[in-house]
């Protein structure tokens, strides 16, 4: 019934040729588990993937509209769309190498300390087997645990934090683990290249300028959404690639990087962003970087009208695997 694009078998260096996704020429999209972009479970793969596809629902950490721990399952709904061949990006991503759906991540709701430990226990399960993470929020709050994990593999990473907000805050209401806080203690944990950082997308009122200047002080460059209007996506992608060079590189998109109109579902919405197009163009333009991970946060499909949000969430990560794939592939010649 659940016939695949690719179906496994030894290849050349005894490498499995991937299992894709359903044939949805055979299998109605709308029929079946909701996988990521209907790939294979992982338990389907024999627990191998070079990509692995994981949810974390827990949204504790927000301070604002809460919903986010729906997220994940949102965007895998939302991806029964997506197809096997990415024309922006001329790959097959799904063929290029294994992408598997590792499920969710359990986390206690209750307690963030013992989530934010049970994240960065997984990731680190997860990154041991060899895989990358394409890891679906869940509230900001996580990206500190796969930080952590993501530095114990690599070393410190380069970042691209794709926000409207720069959650480089030190606390709220004297909580240290929120979803404003994750990049404030990753710096401080040395998880992080402080020589190549970079918030992408930033708008909004702020607490005060020491915001900016703390920000400033811990290495962050910031791209406002208004800079990306007047400078245009291709000198911004030529900026950030220079900066980045050839280091790990780890990127974190907060949906909420998006403008209202095309992201309503979402906890913190701020008016004046990217469009979706300009945020997949300059995922695109990141070819050829070392990404290591990533992960897509923030998505709240209670506030979602239209599912606008989990379409756009379902085609960022979809970019972000297509360039991983690429990348695996490239290596292995």
């Amino acid at each position: 019934m659940s016939s695949s694009e690719t179906t496994p078998s030894d290849s050349v260096d005894s490498v499995p040729t991937p299992r894709g996704p359903v044939d949805s020429s055979r299998v109605p999209r709308y029929a079946g588990p909701a996988t990521f972009a209907r790939l294979p479970r992982i338990d389907e793969t024999g627990g191998r993937a070079d990509v692995a596809v994981v949810g974390v629902p827990f949204d504790t950490g927000v301070s604002y509209r809460p919903g986010a721990r729906f997220g994940g399952n949102a965007v895998r709904e939302a991806s029964r769309l997506l197809r096997p061949y990415n024309p922006a990006q001329d790959a097959a991503p799904f063929a290029l190498a294994q992408v598997a759906d590792a499920g969710d991540i359990a986390v206690n709701p209750f307690d963030i300390n013992e989530a934010v430990e049970t994240v960065e226990e997984a990731a680190g399960s997860l990154l041991d087997t060899g895989a990358r993470l394409m890891t679906l929020g869940g509230d900001h709050t996580i990206a500190l645990p796969l930080l952590r994990a993501m530095a114990r593999k690599h070393g410190p990473v380069a970042l691209l934090h794709f926000d409207a907000h720069l959650d480089t805050w030190d606390t709220y209401f004297g909580a240290a683990y929120t979803h404003g806080t994750p990049f404030r203690r990753a710096v401080e944990e040395g998880l992080l290249d402080t020589s190549a950082l970079s918030h992408v997308g930033t708008r909004g009122p702020l607490y005060g300028k020491r915001d900016l200047d703390d920000d400033a002080k811990m290495g962050f460059g910031i791209v406002t959404s208004a800079d990306v209007m007047r400078r245009g996506v291709d000198e911004v992608t030529d900026q950030l690639r220079q900066r980045i060079g050839s280091r790990p590189l780890y990127v974190s998109v907060d949906i909420d990087v998006l403008d209202p109109a095309h992201a309503p579902g979402t906890g913190t919405p701020e008016a004046g962003g990217l469009t979706s197009r300009e945020l997949l163009e300059i995922l695109r333009g990141l070819s050829g970087c070392n990404l290591v991970s990533a992960d897509l946060v923030e998505v709240a499909p209670a506030y979602d009208h239209a599912e606008i949000t989990s379409v756009a969430a379902s085609h960022t990560a979809y970019e972000l695997t297509t360039l991983m794939t690429r990348q695996i592939a490239a290596a292995r010649g």
